[in-house]
């Protein structure tokens, strides 16, 4: 079960089947970043992918030489635009590859188009999500809620792209969706329909244990998203901002112009491959040990080249070279720059205040730590305004709670009231009233057991203690106690063995904590393999705006976390 991989596989599929010669990639908004997460630029070159164009763009040249891959998502409008392109075809022949199901009467309206004749073929590819790590996928979609229900174009949108992951790992599973969300339901029955119409597609060999579909619910668990994060992806997106893979460095002091922005892909960088889960105090020492592997390789800079194999070898090792080259001055320029922002935000003094609102239940304790980090004005607007939240979060219905006054304090600081709005909106959006889990306070025994004595034992690191809501969630499920009442299976059938297959989807979005909770689940947990799914990657930000869409309150979005800059 691996998204990357199932994505890889069909784009190319797609080169293949056109066979030898120039070709150039035509694409749509949605399919450019589903394929330029998974390959480079150079990776496709090599399999003589020459040009890539927007099938919506209207200055395209005709180029009669070339052969047409086209990889798009089956919109009326991509539609049109290919009705359009057949009627006056730019290239000699046509590959059509659509990353969903497309109706018979959109494939009949296509063929009348083709009076040239130039379609070799068209065919369904399931690739219509994002594949940001082996086992986490995303939709890149934001407000798919209004109050407490689906925004109607969303939850077709959430439907096709659901479908296509289960079509690409070929799956047909049982699913099961959280009760006490009616947008997980609606989801659920949603699927099924797909799954029970197009049967044909569906039908995978049977395994012995059916695979399982889990639809939770963003706002049973509005902590995650709100803390702060020390592992390294997770970091990056939380300070950074990570979209598709790419990172917007043009606001760092002193950048150099090549790294305005750079990449950061598992696929093709071994140094974030290996660091991505790590802690940010191991990345440290692993940069200086690249930086002192480098140093090492580098040639000299009087390296006599004396005799022809000398400068052969010099010429060999140059490529190598270079690529380690960009790969150390890409990390040591992202981990300068994390560096800067925790020590500027003082975010290891607000991160462990965080950490205690989230995993302790200390109210005397809690309220001054607050209200002291929000006395020190090093305490950015954005880590003030989530302390409050995480504490309005915890204690809501605390008899002592001081709320009224914390707010009274983002006043003083000058906290605009946008921000201060959003207080109320997050507590709105995944507050007691709303939730179907015990997110806070544990009610059964065997909880409770297990927060004392991890109170008692201490933590290894007191950055890292919060477990996000889906980790236990998970660990019932594996285990075969994930209550039926709470999360019950859509029909009649219901699974009597240890799952083995399991994809989650988060509606209202995920979180790289959650993706790092599946990951070592699937190390822990021999035999069972999880892939996670959200209808966006969420920071805090991003998560905020999500909020501010769902509870109605975004007349005026969040200036700096608008659409030009939504990190996800």
């Amino acid at each position: 079960m691996n998204v990357t991989l199932a994505v890889k596989q069909y784009i190319s599929k797609m080169i293949e089947n056109s066979g030898p010669g120039m070709k150039v990639l035509l694409m749509d908004k949605e399919t450019t970043s589903i394929v330029s997460v998974v390959y480079t630029q150079s990776e496709i070159l090599q399999k003589e992918v020459y040009l890539f164009e927007r099938i919506d763009s209207q200055n395209r040249d005709s180029m009669k030489h070339l052969k047409a891959i086209c990889f798009l998502r089956p919109t009326k409008e991509n539609v049109q635009h290919l009705i359009q392109e057949l009627r006056r075809p730019k290239y000699s022949v046509y590959f059509i590859y659509f990353s969903n199901v497309i109706s018979k009467s959109e494939i009949k309206a296509l063929a009348e188009a083709d009076e040239q004749e130039v379609v070799a073929e068209v065919q369904e590819f399931y690739g219509d999500f994002i594949a940001v790590n082996p086992h986490l996928f995303s939709l890149n979609l934001q407000g798919v809620s209004r109050g407490r229900s689906w925004e109607p174009s969303m939850l077709s949108r959430c439907t096709q792209s659901l479908t296509s992951v289960l079509l690409a790992l070929k799956k047909c599973p049982m699913i099961r969706y959280q009760l006490s969300s009616e947008m997980a339901k609606r989801l659920a029955e949603s699927v099924k329909q797909i799954i029970t119409k197009e049967y044909e597609l569906f039908d995978f060999r049977k395994t012995e244990v059916p695979p399982l579909l889990l639809i939770l619910d963003r706002s049973d668990d509005a902590i995650t998203p709100l803390l702060n994060q020390w592992t390294y992806q997770a970091m990056v997106h939380e300070l950074l901002g990570l979209n598709n893979n790419r990172i917007d460095l043009s606001r760092v002091p002193g950048i150099s112009k090549d790294l305005k922005e750079v990449v950061l892909s598992a696929e093709n960088d071994e140094f974030y491959a290996n660091n991505l889960y790590l802690n940010f105090g191991e990345i440290g020492t692993n940069i200086k040990n690249l930086m002192e592997d480098f140093q090492k390789k580098k040639p000299k800079g009087q390296q006599k080249l004396e005799s022809i194999s000398d400068m052969k070898a010099f010429v060999d090792n140059y490529p190598q070279f270079k690529k380690m080259s960009g790969t150390v001055s890409k990390h040591v320029t992202v981990v300068g720059e994390l560096s800067r922002l925790v020590s500027e935000r003082q975010l290891m003094e607000v991160s462990e205040v965080e950490q205690e609102l989230a995993c302790q239940n200390d109210h005397s304790n809690a309220q001054q730590n607050v209200r002291r980090l929000l006395q020190n004005p090093r305490v950015s607007e954005l880590d003030a305004v989530r302390l409050v939240m995480l504490y309005a979060l915890r204690y809501e219905r605390h008899s002592s709670s001081i709320l009224p006054s914390l707010m009274e304090e983002l006043s003083k600081r000058g906290v605009s009231e946008r921000y201060r709005r959003m207080v109320q909106s997050v507590v709105e959006y995944g507050g007691k009233r709303i939730r179907g889990s015990d997110l806070i306070t544990p009610t059964d025994a065997v909880a409770i057991t297990k927060q004392f004595f991890k109170g008692l034992k201490g933590v290894e690191n007191v950055y890292t203690q919060h477990q996000p809501l889906l980790h236990d969630t998970l660990d019932q499920l594996i285990k075969g106690r994930l209550k039926d009442s709470q999360f019950p299976y859509l029909g009649p059938s219901s699974l009597r063995d240890r799952p083995q297959d399991i994809m989650v989807f988060l509606i209202g979005g995920a979180t790289y904590e959650e993706a790092l909770t599946v990951y070592n689940l699937n190390r822990s947990t021999p035999g069972v393999r999880i892939v996670l799914g959200g209808s966006a990657i969420h920071n805090t930000k991003s998560f905020l705006e999500e909020v501010m869409l769902a509870t109605g309150h975004s007349g005026d979005r969040a200036q700096g976390s608008g659409r030009h800059s939504t990190r996800r």
